[in-house]
């Protein structure tokens, strides 16, 4: 079999199903590098920054490497806003979401987070309220959301920081991306 004889999902067979998950699992296998090809596209400076989305992401990355952060961590970091060209508006909903099969609940909470969190440093200039984010006090992850975008997010614009490059986050990413996907509630 090659394809499905199927045009509505209810009239597939069992066989059908085992053949297009042995073909989604083989394609799932891949997720590390279409990962690393898109962040390697993000490569173009952001409208009014110093520096690229993929800068960015590898300057926090950087950071978090440097101050002790674990693996899953520093992917995070380097990955926290590669949202932002597709889904401006939920770009850290976005990165979570693709993040979220192969990390903890507390990495995965922090990504998920952080776009709100980041406006502690700047909601107050444009009339906002910079602790929005204080609605989330009582989370487990409060502290780790607020020590990523302390240390690692607000601070990475910095074009004359000694940043290390893609090449040396890629076995982090592929370590990460090619865990077993964990089961979680997808409600």
């Amino acid at each position: 079999m090659n394809q499905v004889s199927f045009i509505r999902m209810a009239d597939g067979t069992r066989e059908e199903y085992e053949f297009l998950t042995r073909l989604e699992t083989d394609y799932a296998s891949g997720v590390a590098d279409r990962v690393l090809d898109y962040f390697g596209a993000l490569e173009t400076t952001m409208e009014g920054y110093r520096i690229s989305r993929q800068e960015h992401g590898l300057q926090a990355a950087t950071r978090a490497m440097r101050d002790g952060a674990d693996e899953e961590m520093v992917v995070a970091a380097l990955l926290h806003d590669i949202g932002d060209a597709l889904a401006p508006y939920s770009h850290s909903e976005f990165a979570a979401a693709m993040l979220r099969p192969y990390v903890s609940d507390r990495t995965y909470w922090v990504v998920k987070h952080h776009g709100l969190f980041q406006a502690y440093y700047y909601a107050h200039h444009l009339g906002g309220d910079r602790n929005v984010r204080d609605r989330y006090r009582d989370s487990p992850y409060y502290q780790d959301c607020v020590a990523f975008c302390e240390k690692w997010d607000q601070t990475s614009f910095d074009p004359d920081y000694d940043t290390l490059p893609l090449a040396h986050f890629e076995p982090m990413v592929r370590r990460v991306f090619g865990r077993k996907a964990r089961e979680y509630d997808r409600t």
